[in-house]
């Protein structure tokens, strides 16, 4: 997607340990109208007809994930990293190291929310070692529900998350894949 690129040429900001920060329009101050263009763009790519609930991860995905189920007027859930006493009647985990927080997190959902006749969406706003993607795609499974794919805006190429997940047959999108950083190349 050009627009997400040039935006992230732009305004990105690469820091050391090859972190790419885009926190000026994706996932701190988010551009709602680049987010609406994202989740028009996510349309080409998946039936979201199909899709029942969009999926995502705490925190910064939510932004996203919330512009993408409002656009295809969908339920939007997320994974929650902590356990809530509001939470009931049982939950899906998945244990990942998060890249971002270098620690074990847990993914939890409700299984009150998610069930085996969904078809889900799983949107996220990053992608680096694809471990939070692979949480998420864990939860779908044991829910017995149908992963329909994953979209997400920024990939880091380089870092063979995304690449692990299409191996192991998962239907990936990424409307920017990130291979270098400096300076930043993109995958064509």
């Amino acid at each position: 997607m050009q627009e997400l690129k040039d935006r992230i040429v732009k305004e990105g900001k690469v820091l050391p340990g090859g972190i790419i920060k885009v926190d000026g329009f994706l996932n701190h101050r988010v551009d709602t109208e680049l987010l609406d263009h994202i989740a028009a763009e996510f349309g080409k790519c998946f039936d979201m007809d199909a899709v029942t609930v969009v999926l995502t991860a705490e925190a910064s995905g939510i932004a996203l994930a919330s512009i993408v189920a409002q656009h295809y007027h969908k339920p939007m859930l997320f994974a929650k990293k902590a356990k809530s006493d509001n939470i009931e009647g049982g939950l899906y985990q998945s244990e990942i190291f998060s890249y971002t927080y270098k620690k074990k997190v847990t993914l939890l959902v409700s299984k009150e929310w998610l069930h085996a006749e969904d078809k889900v969406l799983v949107v996220d706003d990053f992608m680096a070692n694809g471990e939070a993607m692979r949480g998420l795609c864990d939860i779908v499974e044991q829910a017995g529900a149908e992963l329909m794919g994953i979209g997400c805006a920024v990939e880091k190429g380089f870092q063979g998350g995304g690449d692990r997940l299409r191996e192991a047959g998962v239907n990936i999108h990424s409307l920017a894949v990130i291979d270098a950083v400096d300076p930043i190349v993109f995958r064509e």
